[in-house]
């Protein structure tokens, strides 16, 4: 990946041996290997143990998590907020592990809405939830930094599965719930 990087700085007419470009296709490849990690990840593994038994029936909801893709059409990083709920069927789900699950996928090359819909399936193949809502609010540099060059314009998904799904009264809970957190 490193020469790959160093083809690519000369090919826009850059010279590789200058001072600030000498280690910048290590960097670039390194960067990249981290930006796509959630490749390598098992989520049998990051789950593990962290389902527990639990009697809770209403929704129990994460939100604010901090996200960060890349664009699979241009390479470019988008950067938003993921809100994850389920309904509990029995079993809850470690907190920390509904944010790494977010980011197994976010570090994938991706489109936001199936990185939308690949967190709510995960969620409820592990939790076997009654229901789960996935909201994601993201800023793309690709629409910001070229094309159109729209500096304000946030993309909203959202996946409702379940129960979320079917009962109206129970998707305007999770919306009205999260409300509060959509960008300024």
């Amino acid at each position: 990946m490193e020469n790959l990087y160093r083809q690519i700085l000369e090919k826009v007419g850059e010279d590789v041996n200058r001072q600030g470009l000498r280690d910048t296709p290590k960097r670039a490849a390194k960067a990249m290997e981290y930006l796509t990690q959630g490749y390598n990840v098992d989520l049998d593994k990051l789950v593990n143990e962290a389902l527990f038994d639990s009697d809770t029936s209403e929704i129990v909801l994460v939100k604010n998590i901090e996200l960060y893709s890349l664009c699979e059409h241009h390479l470019l990083p988008f950067i938003g907020k993921c809100h994850v709920a389920y309904i509990p069927d029995g079993k809850v789900i470690g907190v920390s592990k509904v944010a790494r699950i977010v980011d197994v996928f976010a570090r994938r090359l991706q489109i936001q809405e199936n990185l939308t819909r690949q967190i709510a399936e995960t969620v409820e193949k592990y939790t076997k939830a009654i229901g789960v809502a996935v909201v994601i609010e993201a800023q793309h540099l690709c629409m910001m930094m070229r094309g159109v060059e729209k500096q304000n314009s946030i993309m909203t998904t959202s996946c409702v599965l379940g129960e979320f799904h079917d009962d109206p009264s129970t998707r305007a809970e999770f919306f009205s719930l999260i409300k509060p957190c959509i960008f300024p």
